[in-house]
């Protein structure tokens, strides 16, 4: 593990690769020097087009895959800022070309296998049809399902507009964000493990504890929720014992408002982002002036 990647959805989308930093250089001094703090800062932007919609990231097989929503696909990047589609439901194979020129079913989450033959992937619905995502009159209850890869057919249901889904032991994962939900998928079934309140996206696993992340409802958005009270709901953390689904312990942010993804990265690699709240301005100016990575780095 080198870097983490990120992507975000605005028009242009970008891809933004960070790296921890291991050393700095501070301005007028020679050579940099270690530093115990392993903060992650970019090293690599790529912009895309908007009309990706990019969602999940994952890497499979070694390659960094995304869901591109707007084109109901999963696609692959390659070192010099390309992509291409690498999977798609089967049920759009009769639209030809068509099936990519919008969102028809919100594709929009990568449980990662070793291969792209063992993933699976989630979307709020199983067809196309007159009413897409977006749409306030989109039907969404109980709608959701999970497509495996293999056959690109669908292999669960009964999800409400799903995130955020992982394997984890053998078994799908996946945020049931409707109804405040994270579970399993149990058969062709959505089994939950845990009721939440918020709407469930951001998934992570640590051993037999699951964080999983909770965001407010957006006002547009309420149709979207028809298991949650959007009063109610908060922007939080929370850890999860992944055998009994007990509520280990939590963050809440009482004025936050969206979490999107979790990622779980191992001490030794990072120390977390070199921002913190009442941090000293000279220290991030140094920071920023002179790190050092191990990605790609010239030095004398």
């Amino acid at each position: 593990m080198t870097t983490r990647d990120v992507a975000s959805t605005r028009n242009p989308n970008q891809l933004v690769t960070l790296a921890p930093s291991h050393a700095v250089r501070e301005p007028g001094r020679p050579r940099a020097l270690g530093t115990d703090a392993r903060p992650l800062l970019p090293v690599r932007a790529t912009f895309l087009p908007g009309g990706l919609y990019l969602h999940d990231l994952a890497m499979i097989g070694g390659r960094l895959h995304a869901n591109a929503v707007a084109q109901n696909a999963v696609v692959r990047f390659d070192d010099r800022g390309g992509w291409r589609r690498v999977w798609w439901p089967r049920v759009l194979d009769r639209l030809g070309l068509r099936a990519f020129a919008r969102n028809y079913l919100q594709v929009n989450s990568i449980a990662a296998g070793r291969t792209l033959g063992s993933s699976f992937f989630t979307a709020s619905a199983d067809a196309p049809s007159a009413r897409r995502p977006g749409h306030r009159n989109f039907p969404v209850d109980r709608r959701g399902v999970v497509f495996s890869a293999a056959t690109g057919r669908v292999v669960a249901r009964g999800l409400t507009r799903p995130h955020s889904a992982r394997l984890h032991r053998g078994r799908v994962w996946v945020d049931d964000s409707g109804y405040g939900r994270v579970g399993m998928i149990a058969g062709a079934r959505f089994e939950p493990v845990a009721s939440l309140p918020g709407w469930t996206r951001g998934l992570a696993f640590v051993g037999d504890v699951a964080f999983v992340g909770t965001s407010r409802v957006l006002p547009r958005f309420h149709q979207y929720a028809p298991g949650l009270e959007p009063a109610r709901c908060e922007s939080a953390i929370h850890a999860l014992d992944v055998r009994t689904g007990r509520v280990l312990g939590s963050i809440v942010w009482p004025h936050g408002n969206q979490i999107f993804a979790i990622e779980a990265v191992p001490a030794e690699f990072a120390t977390g982002l070199p921002l913190s709240p009442g941090a000293p301005r000279d220290e991030a100016r140094a920071l920023f002036y002179g790190f050092r990575t191990r990605v790609r780095e010239e030095t004398p």
